[in-house]
C-alpha cells in the first residue's frame, strides 16, 4: 500500500473505539501519526499520553522535554519528520485504569507496524523508549526487563539505543542508575548529532 494511502488509513482507524469507550477516560480514538519515508532516526515509544491525545503531537508533554534533552535535540529538529520518525507501539492514547496509562493495545502494532516501518525506514538509529518497544524490536534480548536491557546498551549501539521511559515516574530510576546519564547519554547524543548532520 502506498504511503499516501497508509497514513490516512491509520489516521481514520477505529479498531479500538469500543475498548477506549470502556476506559476511565471514555475517549474516542485519535491516532497520532508522525513519520515520512526516508527518516534517519526512529523513535519507537509506547503510546500517546493524554496530553499528546489532546494536542495531536507526539511527546508534547514533560516526557518529551526530557527525551529531547536526552537526545540533545531542540523541538524543531525533533519534530522534523523528514529526519525523525516517531512511531509508537500504538498510535492512540489507550486511556487510564486506576489513574495509570493502560498498555498499548497489541492490535495496533499487529495491524499497522510492519507497513509503517517498511515505508518509514531504513533508519540509521533506532531509539527504543520503554519496555513495550524493546520487547518488540529486541525480542529475547529485552526479556530481562527495562533495566537489564538498557544496562546492556553497548550490545545494541550504535544502531539501536534502548532507553527507559522519560516519564517523571522514572526520576527515582535515574537517580538509582547514574551510569545512564554518565555513560549512555553522551554516546547517544553524539550518534544523534552524526545522523542529523
Amino acid at each position: 500500500m502506498p504511503v499516501q494511502e497508509l497514513v490516512p488509513r491509520i489516521e481514520s482507524c477505529r479498531l479500538c473505539a469500543q475498548r477506549f469507550a470502556q476506559t476511565e477516560t471514555a475517549h474516542e480514538p485519535r491516532p497520532v501519526v508522525w513519520f515520512r519515508p526516508g527518516a534517519r532516526i526512529l523513535i519507537a515509544g509506547q503510546a500517546p499520553g493524554a496530553r499528546v491525545h489532546a494536542a495531536g503531537i507526539p511527546f508534547h508533554d514533560p516526557s518529551g522535554d526530557r527525551l529531547r534533552d536526552w537526545l540533545g535535540l531542540g523541538r524543531d529538529a525533533f519534530y522534523d519528520r523528514d529526519r525523525v520518525a516517531i512511531i509508537p507501539m500504538a498510535f492512540c492514547f489507550p486511556g487510564y485504569a486506576k489513574g495509570a496509562d493502560l498498555p498499548p493495545p497489541a492490535i495496533c502494532a499487529k495491524t499497522w507496524r510492519d507497513a509503517v516501518l517498511a515505508h518509514a525506514g531504513p533508519f540509521a538509529v533506532t531509539i527504543l523508549v520503554g519496555g513495550y518497544a524493546q520487547k518488540y524490536h529486541l525480542k529475547a534480548a529485552a526479556s530481562g526487563g527495562v533495566t537489564r536491557t538498557v544496562a546492556a546498551w553497548r550490545d545494541f549501539a550504535p544502531e539501536t539505543f534502548p532507553l527507559p521511559h522519560p516519564s517523571w515516574r522514572n526520576t527515582a530510576w535515574l537517580k538509582k542508575n547514574p551510569w545512564f546519564e554518565a555513560e549512555l547519554l553522551p554516546v547517544l547524543r553524539e550518534r544523534v548529532r552524526e545522523v542529523m548532520a
